[in-house]
């Protein structure tokens, strides 16, 4: 599919270095590269490469991953390592509706959207104003910003904004088990609920809260992420371990 004016893209030089532009047919500013004809984006489709002042670059459609790691970043995200195991141990797929608590910087926002696609939704309770705008920026990159909405308000009282239950709700607060009560009737029964949380202390609280309120199948996790160095000739373990980010508690909605 060949790009569209408004989508964001991203040019890929030779030393990996990306330039990041929204599409139009006019003249385009790019930072780094100064102005673009950007008549020669049109026709173009996703990996297909073009010339700016003398030099060959790639043109590419970001995927969730490349997103998340371009953030403007404000609040401290969810990594890629976490929200890939949220989307999969909640089972967030194409039409769903989620809940989320905690905007941050939008890195997982932007996940969940791409996850639930455009026949999904996803809504945000944040405590704090300029953390939903800032998410929000971000969230307008992803092309999916029409399904996605938000309230400003304390999770262990405030009401979200919303006339459905979720499917999925996932919570990012330093004491979530304080807002069950007031969150569990926005989960529908046989919806999984993700709590991330960074200590123990706060793992046990929330794990043992899920339990005294019926949830099924609670567990906890962490994820520890190594990646490789390869050569011609060599291959090892690299020296850089992204370790221990938060704990993931996971457990799904019994009727009552």
């Amino acid at each position: 599919m060949t790009f569209k004016e408004g989508e964001t893209v991203f040019l890929e030089g030779a030393d990996g270095k990306r330039h990041w532009l929204k599409v139009s047919f006019g003249m385009v500013k790019v930072q780094g590269l100064g102005a673009l004809d950007g008549s020669k984006l049109d026709g173009l489709d996703d990996g297909d490469t073009l010339t700016v002042v003398g030099r060959e670059y790639t043109v590419f459609r970001p995927g969730a991953m490349d997103l998340v790691g371009s953030l403007e970043r404000g609040a401290q995200i969810i990594t890629p390592k976490d929200a890939a195991s949220i989307v999969m141990n909640c089972d967030i797929k194409s039409g769903d509706r989620v809940l989320e608590i905690g905007a941050g910087s939008g890195g997982l926002t932007t996940v969940l959207l791409t996850a639930v696609g455009p026949e999904g939704l996803v809504h945000t309770l944040e405590l704090k104003d300029e953390n939903a705008k800032r998410a929000g920026r971000n969230v307008a990159r992803t092309g999916l910003d029409g399904n996605w909405s938000y309230t400003i308000g304390d999770a262990r009282e405030a009401k979200p904004d919303i006339d459905w239950q979720a499917d999925a709700l996932t919570i990012d607060m330093p004491d979530p088990w304080l807002a069950l009560d007031n969150l569990d009737p926005c989960l529908r029964n046989g919806g999984r609920i993700c709590a991330y949380v960074p200590n123990m202390n706060q793992m046990e609280a929330i794990v043992i809260a899920l339990r005294d309120k019926g949830y099924s199948d609670v567990r906890a996790l962490e994820n520890i992420q190594r990646f490789m160095e390869v050569h011609k000739g060599g291959v090892r373990p690299s020296f850089d371990t992204l370790g221990h980010t938060a704990y993931l508690i996971f457990g799904r909605k019994r009727s009552s």
